[in-house]
């Protein structure tokens, strides 16, 4: 594997941390040379499966026609729930997620049976030929019905500090308010798709898109009633995952099985796009409402937020993404008074699942309408407000009992402050707005902080291989997934660091359940966090035998004994590192190690609603301005200055990579990507055509991304900090900041609440709330002046 550096210095080997290597990827990319899962070469005898997918939302099965599917050349089987070998319950966390719907359904387009043809377009047009008549039920698909039927898929949860009641009466001043949150489609690249070969002892070789390789073998194992180490799952590399493949994966390999097992034969399954968007679950769309008691300055002194998460028919992943928006709901800010609810409410839509935050911006987003909201009330600037209610470092509690122990967004906000002339720039605005009828400006400067660890306490583990082959070439394992981020790049990185060799020597390759077992998914942000440890603590393993080794070997000391620039030093000469690994080996010294690592002093109690859920924070500030066409809602992002928290980069390019697309992502999520289903429950904008991603025209003509110079306190990997997910709260600036530019209108005394995603529809929806608002005031005014 050759490994290219984007600024090439001359540094010597070993010296790989705060490098910016080339992803390991990258340039088989783009010469269209990374296989994919759907790029392998089919076998002679393979077959294709496809879902037969309900119709309806809700209902029951009254009869199933196959025969013209049946009959079409090609077409080798159609199977239903009953030729499951073991379970149809796929639920990764708790039960209820069903593989193929055995008669009641729940969702529309909920599997229902798999068409086995030996190709694809045969199976697809066979799906579409089965006629399936049902029994049609009312659905539940509005969030505010199931809240008030208290229709859960799991029990809601709280966080309480102190009497939040109390501390809003007492207030001098209090205000209410509500905010719509949108969902989002992945739409990763790489759609849904894996292939299920069956192996000679009777068990089963997947190769499957997935962001937990683990979780993927055991519920194989299950639905085919088979022992987990039965079972192998190959993982190379995803075109996109974003939390869409953490528990998403596994159905469809689970039914590839499925169809492997009964026919004997490699069997491929590869959803469609438009299927794939209707069958697979979304962020999970939020209803969130807030109480707020708070001085004349702004100080706030209690609160009181429900968060309503919308998560479909089972509670998949549900129950500890609304736990994380409930532990984010207060962002960089302080609640002396605070109680927190969150409500886990069941509709009859596919169950949503992770994305990229994992309910953590949803709980945010609620933050930072409630200090943007309080500054408009108070006639103050909303940078004004942000600050006064920062958490103090050393003292302040979180609503869920963990002391912030480091926080740093004081002085990177008067860094921003500063650097990117934000006050100059909003005299700027305001000037320019009253003198602009049509088009408005808008500026905000929001924080990001975020919580570093699974919140569930037993995911925080890893373990990794690591093999030196007697040429002193590195083959490394790990139980992350490569998904576009750059983590097997790092993991070289940190191995080359560990054994002070080049990069070019250390091969990082495919995960795999028989190398690396028991993994947890590639999701958290903790990706480098959990696999970069077990990978050092593999590679210090090795280091430590050929310390001892070459100590009594060469009658050293082992004081005396350094790995240095491709070779090891001591009192007497030196050698390089092939011809010390060469050595070692006729020695007998074994030249492979398991590494293990798992997160220290987190936990998290449920019942007292208190712990320490999260190793650390990450940091970051978004300053964003915006344009506003108030006669048709269009809005342009005109400049962005980020500086963001990654402690003690291990690779600056691809950290800075990964900051950029996740502000884009996160823009999108609040901006443009609208999520429609009929009244039916069928999902309307399920293709590019009626669902729109960032392109690169919405990209900010300036876009400004600061590293900020720090190191992680925590004793993490080289001292850096997680950097997948954090950024994508930044997006929430573009949304502040189109709001500002809507309370212009009314001279920056009042803000309607903006739904997400702040489409032109629903700015222009805000924009007459705004002229009404600003016009009833206006007659209040001159009433009085009669």
């Amino acid at each position: 594997m050759r490994h290219f550096e984007t600024d090439k210095p001359n540094k010597p080997a070993g010296n790989a941390i705060g490098r910016s290597f080339v992803h390991e990827s990258a340039i088989k990319q783009v010469a269209g040379k990374a296989f994919y899962i759907d790029d392998k070469a089919e076998d002679v005898n393979s077959l294709h499966a496809y879902p037969v997918l309900s119709t309806i939302s809700t209902g029951k099965v009254i009869s199933i026609d196959t025969v013209d599917a049946l009959a079409m050349p090609g077409v080798v089987a159609i199977y239903n729930a009953k030729d499951i070998p073991g379970k149809n319950d796929i639920g990764p966390v708790f039960s209820g997620d069903i593989l193929l719907a055995d008669g009641h359904i729940e969702y529309h387009s909920q599997p229902i049976l798999l068409v086995v043809a030996n190709n694809y377009q045969t199976a697809r047009i066979a799906a579409r030929k089965v006629k399936v008549e049902y029994e049609t039920s009312t659905p539940v698909l509005d969030i505010k019905e199931a809240i008030e039927k208290k229709h859960w898929v799991r029990p809601p949860h709280a966080l309480h500090r102190g009497d939040a009641t109390q501390a809003i009466i007492d207030a001098t001043h209090q205000i209410n308010g509500e905010l719509t949150v949108g969902g989002q489609e992945h739409f990763y690249l790489e759609g849904q798709v894996s292939i299920a070969s069956p192996t000679e002892d009777g068990g089963m070789f997947i190769e499957s898109s997935s962001q937990h390789p683990s979780e993927v073998q055991h519920l194989v194992a299950k639905v085919l009633n088979q022992p987990f180490n039965y079972v192998t799952v190959e993982m190379r590399r995803m075109g996109g995952g974003f939390g869409g493949k953490e528990t998403q994966a596994a159905p469809w390999a689970c039914l590839a099985a499925i169809a492997a097992y009964h026919t004997g034969k490699k069997v491929k399954i590869r959803l469609a796009r438009a299927d794939d968007f209707k069958s697979t679950g979304k962020r999970h769309p939020f209803y969130n409402t807030y109480q707020v008691g708070f001085d004349d300055d702004g100080l706030i002194s209690g609160v009181d937020i429900n968060v309503n998460g919308y998560c479909g028919y089972s509670p998949d992943l549900s129950d500890a993404i609304v736990d994380r928006a409930l532990f984010h709901a207060d962002n960089a800010y302080y609640y002396p008074n605070a109680h927190i609810n969150g409500n886990r409410c069941k509709t009859n839509t596919v169950s949503n699942t992770a994305f990229r935050g994992f309910g953590g911006p949803q709980g945010m987003i609620i933050a930072e309408q409630i200090v943007d909201d309080i500054a408009y009330y108070l006639g103050k600037d909303p940078l004004e407000i942000r600050k006064l209610n920062l958490y103090k470092p050393g003292r302040d509690l979180t609503p869920y009992k963990q002391k912030i122990d480091q926080f740093i967004l004081k002085d990177m906000i008067e860094q921003v402050e500063q650097e990117s002339d934000y006050w100059s720039r909003m005299q700027a605005i305001k000037t320019f707005n009253k003198t602009s009828p049509i088009i408005k400006k808008g500026l905000s400067l929001t924080p990001v902080k975020f919580g570093i660890s699974f919140t569930v306490q037993h995911l925080n583990q890893a373990g990794a291989l690591l093999v030196i082959y007697s040429d002193g070439s590195v083959h490394v394992n790990h139980g992350g997934t490569e998904m576009g981020q750059g983590l097997n790049t790092k993991i070289a990185q940190i191995v080359a660091q560990a054994l002070s060799i080049d990069m070019n020597h250390i091969l990082v390759n495919a995960t795999r359940t028989d190398k690396v077992p028991n993994t947890s998914p590639t999701a958290a942000s903790s990706g480098t966090d959990l696999n970069g440890m077990a990978a050092l603590n593999a590679a210090n393993i090795i280091k430590e035998r050929l310390i001892e080794f070459v100590a009594e070997h060469f009658a050293v000391s082992k004081a005396s004994i350094q790995f240095v620039d491709n070779q090891l030093i001591h009192d007497k000469g030196s050698i390089r590192f092939y011809e010390l690994i060469q050595l070692a080996y006729l020695n007998r010294i074994s030249l492979s190690a398991t590494g293990f690592y798992a997160t220290p002093e987190i936990y998290y109690d449920r019942k007292k609603a208190e712990g320490r859920p999260f190793f650390y924070y990450s940091h970051g500030i978004a300053l964003s301005e915006v344009e506003v066409d108030i006669l048709t809602g269009e809005n342009t992002l005109t400049r962005v200055d980020i500086l963001h928290d990654v402690g003690n980069s291990i690779n600056p390019a691809l950290d800075i990579g990964q900051i950029e697309g996740a502000f884009i992502q996160g823009m999108g999520w609040l901006t443009t990507e609208d999520l429609r289903w009929n009244d039916k429950g069928e999902l309307a904008s399920n293709a590019p055509a009626t669902y729109k991603i960032p392109a690169i025209g919405d990209t900010p003509a300036e876009f400004n991304v600061t590293l900020y110079d720090s190191q992680n306190p925590a004793t993490t990997v080289f001292k850096s900090k997680a950097v997948g997910e954090p950024p994508f709260m930044l997006g929430i600036s573009a949304w502040s900041a189109i709001r500002h530019a809507i309370a212009s209108i009314t001279d920056y005394q009042y803000a309607p609440s903006l739904n997400t995603p702040a489409t032109a529809e629903c700015i222009l929806n805000a924009v007459q709330v705004a002229q009404q608002w600003q016009q009833q005031n206006k007659n209040k005014g001159e009433q009085h002046a009669k």
